[in-house]
């Protein structure tokens, strides 16, 4: 039972990191476990609070060799669970952030390496289920060690690549192109002054905590969402959230400018010529996009 037995260390570290990185925002995690669009809104909250109990309960288990099968148990539930509703998300063709360990992290979308991270967590569950209060041994901390350098290295040797073998920027409109939008033109040249336009879904968990930020720049530049949802779904999510800002359906966009997903924010002259573009997964990355182009102060003067 010595290599079962090294798993439960490697399981409490995971729990223990992923409740430390959805307990500061427990209605953040809320709304990317709406995203996954299995549960009605209402119960999204309250089922993130459910997920966070039980990651706790389970490394409590886990730490007591009397318990430690119980929590083993729980665990291999908890990472069932999680791959069921990340096959679904990719079934259906969403791309969404997987809230893996808290509801910001702008690069853990569900694809192949959450899928494979899962995977080998629900194994080395069972496996600590498998052993239960087994001896000590001198080769179980070289083996926890090991098997958890594997789980933090799967996203990255599974990670798609940012960039294309000659080494071009990644994917998005660059400044100086031409943004391609849904009446775009009518859009663009209603505005005196650069326009940003917020790309998010209704399925997506981030976007929705983004939503207040993007309400906050409408202070200081013209906001327009973005969406290539249906649009009743559209408009009943912003309505639902207290968003009024001007809305464009276009199921286009993200493959006629090459973005890979949303929240992803452009900014452009009234032209529609892109001055700044970037993913906008975070309010300080949102800052920072608005401070490479120049935008309205709240009493119409420009800033750059």
């Amino acid at each position: 039972m010595t290599v079962p037995a090294a798993a439960w260390p490697v399981l409490i570290v995971v729990l223990a990191a992923a409740v430390a990185g959805k307990v500061r925002d427990v209605r953040g995690f809320g709304s990317v476990v709406a995203g996954y669009r299995i549960l009605p809104d209402r119960l999204a909250t309250p089922a993130a609070a459910a997920v966070l109990a039980a990651e706790t309960v389970a490394a409590v288990l886990l730490a007591v060799p009397a318990t430690r099968r119980w929590g083993a148990l729980l665990a291999a539930v908890l990472f069932a669970a999680f791959l069921i509703a990340m096959a679904s998300v990719l079934r259906r063709g969403m791309r969404i952030e997987c809230g893996c360990f808290g509801s910001a992290r702008g690069t853990s979308q569900v694809g192949a390496a959450g899928i494979a991270r899962t995977g080998l967590l629900l194994l080395l569950a069972v496996a600590a289920a498998v052993a239960g209060p087994a001896a000590f041994s001198a080769v179980q901390p070289p083996l926890s060690l090991l098997a958890l350098a594997l789980v933090a290295a799967m996203p990255r040797l599974l990670r798609p690549a940012r960039t294309s073998p000659d080494g071009t920027p990644p994917a998005g409109p660059r400044p100086g192109t031409r943004f391609q939008l849904a009446d775009g033109p009518e859009t663009m040249t209603a505005a005196d002054g650069p326009t940003l336009f917020a790309l998010i879904s209704p399925t997506c968990g981030i976007c929705t905590t983004m939503l207040p930020a993007f309400t906050e720049a409408a202070r200081r530049v013209r906001v327009v969402v973005v969406s290539a949802g249906p649009p009743g779904e559209v408009r009943a999510h912003l309505a639902a959230h207290g968003i009024g800002l001007p809305l464009v359906v276009d199921p286009d966009v993200y493959d006629a400018n090459g973005i890979p997903w949303p929240p992803y924010a452009v900014v452009t002259d009234p032209a529609g010529t892109v001055l700044a573009a970037d993913g906008t997964d975070t309010a300080p990355r949102l800052a920072t996009l608005l401070g490479t182009a120049p935008v309205r102060t709240a009493t119409g003067h420009r800033r750059s």
